[in-house]
């Protein structure tokens, strides 16, 4: 169990937390959350000490262990993979490290004798004889190849050192576990695989992350920080968020009987018992749920921007056509080839890849911003289009602020128009003053959001849309997508995201085209594609 009292955290003037108190169980996986900027990721380097409180305390039982995703990607640069996984659990590595040094020594001495015996007895206590495949086991199911073993991590590309990481954070059953953006860089599989891993794991867990599929997968219970305060609540985060949703209406409603906003809630909490009790990942949030109190819910104080999309014109029935479209890469390989396909009226495309380099130049190429190598595409004359790309640094580089930002990319000039776009986006007040070219990631993303919905266009282009954005923001975008009934091509990392929208999948690769009507969990679990994508891929080697 790790306890926080009485805790607070401030910056001069600005109060990040203030009091706050609770206790995080083993056995159970708490997923934090709350808006940009309210603490998720300080609070956790205040859980393992990287961060002084103001006030208070943290503690956990005696003797306990806890272990930390390391953000740092080069700390262990200089060290072999094993061993970095190994040195996860602190203790055993300076026992192996201090037996080691004993042996060496050449005046080997009878108290170097007793000392190294006592470390034996530490060493076997702690199954350290198992330590190298323990690590092992959890490198090859993170996807680190048996021969990279012994490299150093240095050697590695990015993606695989944040694999190393994660195993070094799994690594020897730790009681308390903190995680902060474990899925950032993980395929599919590999989160399907570390959801799995979790669900088995019987002592505490406390992750951040903005990829809801996960948190609904491993969490127990959501950690809502909001008003400097920390707020525990059964439930994963679908359930967080209905059951608050439906609060903030309930209240709104002064004409609803109490009695009858309890039983509706009721239904709701068994209802979610019951899709709980389907789930491998929830056994235990059946029985959780049937001890809430229906006053434990409440409505959430969150603010979602109201991201609505509306075309100036109906699509006609010629959308987009490709023909062998093929693009390479400045070596002269294949990013993509032999990509045809024909989009109707309605779909909604997700695009993969396993080099997401090669989606974002296929945007660029959709959107006429690159010159194909070879093949044509042809958009139908009815058909506007609106980009969102993954990289949009180059759009404030300007001296502007918010309004005449926006301003720009509209053929309406007036300010109180152009500040309903940025109202939606929750820039308000003098907000909008601010100057665009000192935007956080998250700021840029919601003013490119207004940008599009600005430009009226029937079909919308997104590389990565939901990067940068915290979840109310997510959230709000992923509805907004759901109720669009015209085309959209789009890429994410985001499950949930993709799950919920796309009604089409299509893959791209080096050797040609993967066209599936299906949803995207369909997808990923088809075993014919799986054997298509082996054959489309075969002696395609991913760079760092």
């Amino acid at each position: 169990m790790i306890s926080v009292a009485n805790l607070s955290l401030r910056y001069g003037k600005r109060i990040l937390f203030e009091d706050v108190n609770v206790k995080f169980s083993p056995g159970n996986c708490y997923g934090v959350i709350g808006a940009n900027g309210a603490g998720k990721t300080t609070f956790i380097k205040i859980l393992s000490g990287e961060v002084d409180a103001t006030t208070g305390s943290v503690s956990m039982s005696p003797g306990e262990r806890m272990s930390v995703l390391k953000q740092n990607h080069h700390e262990f640069d200089d060290f072999p993979v094993l061993q970095t996984v190994i040195m996860g659990n602190k203790k055993l590595w300076q026992i192996m490290e201090e037996k080691d040094a004993i042996y060496l020594k050449p005046d080997f001495s009878d108290a170097d004798g007793h000392r190294a015996a006592d470390l034996e007895g530490q060493f076997a206590d702690m199954e350290g004889w198992n330590a190298d495949s323990d690590a092992a086991n959890l490198l090859s199911d993170l996807g680190i190849k048996e021969h990279q073993h012994q490299l150093l991590i240095k050697e590695l590309n990015g993606k695989e050192k944040v694999r190393v990481l994660l195993a070094q954070a799994l690594f020897g059953n730790p009681d308390v576990l903190l995680l902060d953006e474990p899925t950032n860089d993980l395929d599919v599989d590999t989160i399907n695989w570390l959801e799995n891993f979790l669900a088995d794991f019987q002592n505490t867990v406390i992750v951040v992350s903005h990829d809801r599929h996960f948190l609904d997968a491993v969490c127990t219970h959501i950690a809502d920080i909001d008003f400097n305060k920390i707020q525990l609540y059964t439930g994963n985060y679908t359930f967080w968020y209905e059951s608050s949703q439906l609060a903030l209406r309930q209240r709104g409603d002064q004409n609803k009987k109490v009695e009858d906003k309890r039983k509706e809630l009721q239904e709701f909490i068994e209802r979610f018992s019951a899709n709980a009790s389907k789930s491998r990942q929830a056994t235990s949030r059946k029985k959780l749920l049937e001890k809430l109190v229906i006053d434990d819910i409440k409505a959430s104080t969150r603010k979602y921007p109201g991201i609505i999309f509306r075309p100036d014109r109906e699509c006609g029935d010629q959308i987009l056509r490709l023909e062998g479209l093929g693009k390479k890469n400045s070596d002269g390989n294949y990013l993509f080839k032999n990509i045809s396909f024909a989009l109707d009226k309605g779909d909604k495309v997700a695009i993969l890849s396993r080099d997401h380099n090669a989606i974002s130049v296929f945007f660029e190429v959709l959107l006429n911003n690159e010159k194909a190598d070879e093949g044509e595409l042809l958009w139908g004359q009815t058909i506007t289009t609106s980009y969102l790309p993954n990289e949009n640094g180059k759009y404030f580089n300007g001296d502007y602020n918010l309004v005449d930002w926006l301003r720009q990319y509209s053929s309406e000039k007036d300010e109180t128009y152009i500040r309903g776009f940025l109202g939606k986006m929750l820039f308000s007040g003098e907000e909008v003053f601010k100057m665009s070219n000192v935007l956080s990631g998250g700021e840029k993303v919601r003013c490119m959001v207004s940008r599009m919905m600005l430009t009226n266009a029937n079909c919308l282009v997104m590389d990565e849309p939901t990067n940068h954005l915290d979840l109310e923001s997510i959230t709000a975008f992923n509805n907004a997508l759901i109720d669009w009934k015209h085309n959209a091509i789009f890429t994410s990392h985001d499950h949930a995201f993709m799950q919920s929208i796309a009604n089409r999948i299509i893959e791209i690769t080096p050797k040609g085209v993967i066209d599936k009507r299906m949803t995207y969990d369909e997808f990923i679990a088809d075993e014919k594609v799986k054997e298509q994508r082996e054959i489309l891929y075969k002696g395609f080697a991913l760079k760092a």
